[in-house]
């Protein structure tokens, strides 16, 4: 039980009585071996199951938006994700930080483009359950932007999850 209070940066105490509270519902099978006590989550447990989807969470997610993101037209050269999220460090209040990059041959005012983003954003918004914040640059821009060093332009470059499109540095050699 040590273990699991390490783990789970609780004491000894409060361990033990976590696991006999899972046990006793169901989600954890525990087997005695020798003096220790083997625990392990029962999976054929539907409140099981549903733990272990959350613990997928994250990747669910991507994967509704990657799909939303196939719906915005005209369709963006990149659309990636950065920041807390994809770091792993967002909290409960976080918002997500998304990069859109307009293909040269979609006006900065052109009202479809503007519309699809606004519709994505929104859908984005409700998948995740926290405000999607969208930053948006024109292909040409790229670059430039790209060569800042010390930036926010070279952190989304390099940790970066492309939702949509091409990767960064594949955009910019592209344009240059």
């Amino acid at each position: 039980m040590r273990s699991v209070a390490q783990l789970a940066a609780v004491s000894v105490n409060r361990a033990v009585s976590v696991l006999n509270h899972l046990i006793a519902l169901g989600l954890v099978e525990r087997r005695e071996a020798g003096s220790a006590a083997l625990v392990r989550l029962a999976r054929d447990n539907e409140a099981a199951k549903a733990v272990i989807s959350l613990g997928n969470l994250r990747s669910t997610v991507i994967n509704r938006l990657r799909s939303e993101a196939k719906t915005i037209r005209p369709a963006p050269a990149s659309l990636v994700l950065f920041g807390s999220f994809v770091l792993g460090e967002a909290r409960s209040s976080s918002d997500v930080d998304v990069l859109a990059v307009r293909p040269r041959r979609v006006v900065e005012d052109n009202q479809k483009w503007i519309e699809g983003l606004a519709h994505w954003v929104e859908r984005g918004a409700r998948i995740i359950g926290n405000p999607v914040n969208l930053l948006t640059v024109g292909q040409d821009e790229l670059p430039g932007l790209l060569r800042r060093k010390q930036s926010v332009w070279s952190e989304i470059a390099k940790d970066g999850l492309v939702l949509l499109g091409s990767d960064l540095p594949d955009l910019t050699r592209a344009t240059s």
